[in-house]
C-alpha cells in the first residue's frame, strides 16, 4: 500500500513540476501581458522569444528543460526503485509522461499550455543523455538549414526513436516504445505548424536573431 501511495504521490508530484507555466508567468508577472495573445498563440519559449526577444525566451527554455529533467530525478529522493532497473526505467518514464502532460495541459494556466517539446527534452536528457544529445544536434542542424524551429523539432523528434532502437541500441523495451510515442506525440502537437508548412505560410525563425518583435504592446 506503501508503495502505491509513493507511485501515486510521484506521478502528482511530476505534472505539477512540468505545469510550471513558465511563459505564462513571466509574461503577466514581468510585462504584463498573456503569452498565449501574441504571436503564434502558443505558450511555449519559441513564442516567447517571438513576442518577447530571445533574452526572455533563453530563460524561459531552460527552465523548461530543467522542469522535464527534475521530474524524471526525483526518483532517486523515494526509497525502494533501484536505478538500472526496469522497473526504475518504467517508473522514470511515467514521470517524464506526467511532466510533459502536466507542460502541455498546466493546472495552473486553464490547461493551456506549450507543445511540450522543452520538457520533453529535459525527460530524454534525464533518460538517455547520449541520445538526446545527439537528437539535439539534428534539431540545430535542421533549424539552422530550414530556419523552421517546427522542422527542427519534428525531424529530432522523428530520429529519436532510431537513435534510441538502431545507434544506441538501449536494452529497455519501455524505452524503446516511449521513443516512438514521443515521436509521435512532437508530429502531433505540430499539426498546425505541418499545415502551415504545407501551405507555405509558417514563419521563419528570423526571431532569433532579433531582441524583440515589433508585435509587443505598448
Amino acid at each position: 500500500m506503501k508503495e502505491i501511495f509513493n507511485v501515486f504521490l510521484l506521478l502528482i508530484l511530476a505534472y505539477l513540476i512540468g505545469a510550471i507555466p513558465t511563459s505564462v508567468w513571466v509574461g503577466k508577472i514581468f510585462f504584463n501581458l498573456d503569452i498565449r495573445k501574441y504571436g503564434s498563440g502558443n505558450a511555449g519559449a519559441t513564442n516567447v522569444m517571438r513576442v518577447l526577444g530571445t533574452a526572455v525566451g533563453i530563460p524561459v527554455l531552460l527552465f523548461d528543460i530543467l522542469k522535464g529533467f527534475l521530474a524524471v530525478k526525483i526518483l532517486a529522493l523515494f526509497p525502494g526503485f533501484i536505478p538500472g532497473t526496469t522497473e526504475f526505467v518504467n517508473m522514470q518514464i511515467a514521470l517524464g509522461i506526467a511532466a510533459v502532460i502536466g507542460h502541455i495541459y498546466p493546472v495552473y494556466a486553464g490547461f493551456r499550455g506549450g507543445k511540450g517539446v522543452a520538457a520533453i527534452f529535459g525527460v530524454l536528457l534525464a533518460l538517455n543523455p547520449l541520445s538526446t544529445l545527439c537528437a539535439a544536434g539534428i534539431f540545430l542542424a535542421t533549424l539552422f538549414i530550414s530556419k523552421y524551429v517546427s522542422v527542427g523539432s519534428i525531424t529530432a523528434g522523428i530520429s529519436f526513436p532510431f537513435l534510441i532502437i538502431l545507434i544506441f541500441k538501449s536494452p529497455f523495451i519501455s524505452l524503446k516504445i516511449f521513443s516512438v510515442l514521443v515521436a509521435f506525440l512532437i508530429i502531433f502537437t505540430h499539426r498546425k505548424n505541418i499545415s502551415r508548412l504545407l501551405h507555405g505560410t509558417e514563419n521563419k525563425a528570423s526571431f532569433l536573431f532579433k531582441n524583440k518583435m515589433d508585435n509587443l504592446p505598448e
